[in-house]
């Protein structure tokens, strides 16, 4: 479970390209706060405090309290636009969340237990599909990662979405099929098919 971050922010009374110069200027990142049917709120941060919680690693799998005029809001981040040349975060999107408001994340997965494959003890190679899962949780479920069990996977053999134990009220994106996530792969398989005798002549 993602740990929740706490950012400071303050409302901004002008918005624009000048008002947003002026703030970056002074150490501040403007932002946005919209969602749940309400008007957006034009809000700043601090960008020393929003850089330590960018490096994480998982903010955009953490709910954000928003502290705004003594009041907590809960957010999921959306969206950071970085400056193209100083790499500084110069705006973000808050996704305002209630507790019943359900969530579509990006979570990374993690494979265990490679030492148990047969297959990877033979020298085959795990081909990773996808990195990471789409998934749909309540704000208080975000899993940090998902962690696969390797064990028992042989040469030839994909391990699948249904083959995933996913924890509990976690769900995945995906549904209309059953995807795969990884393949344990014959190491010669990944030299373009070498010594492949079935060609018909």
């Amino acid at each position: 479970m993602s740990e929740t971050l706490t950012l400071a922010a303050e409302t901004r009374d002008r918005v624009g390209k000048g008002a947003s110069r002026t703030l970056r200027r002074e150490g501040r990142t403007p932002a946005v706060i919209y969602g749940e049917k309400q008007e957006p709120i034009a809000i700043h941060v601090e960008e020393k405090a929003l850089v330590k919680a960018l490096g994480t690693g998982h903010f955009f799998n953490s709910i954000v309290e928003l502290t705004v005029g003594g009041q907590t809001v809960r957010t999921l981040p959306k969206d950071v636009a970085f400056n193209p040349v100083s790499d500084r975060p110069e705006h973000v999107d808050f996704l305002r969340i209630s507790a019943d408001h359900v969530v579509h994340v990006s979570v990374p997965v993690i494979f265990a237990n490679e030492d148990k494959s047969p297959g990877l003890k033979k020298g085959g190679v795990l081909n990773i599909v996808r990195h990471e899962l789409e998934l749909v949780c309540a704000p208080d479920a975000i899993p940090d990662d998902v962690v696969i069990d390797v064990s028992g996977y042989d040469v030839g053999e994909s391990i699948h979405i249904s083959a995933v134990t996913l924890p509990a009220g976690v769900k995945s994106a995906i549904t209309d099929r059953d995807f795969t996530i990884a393949t344990v792969v014959a190491p010669s398989a990944l030299k373009s098919e070498e010594g492949d005798t079935t060609k018909e002549g």
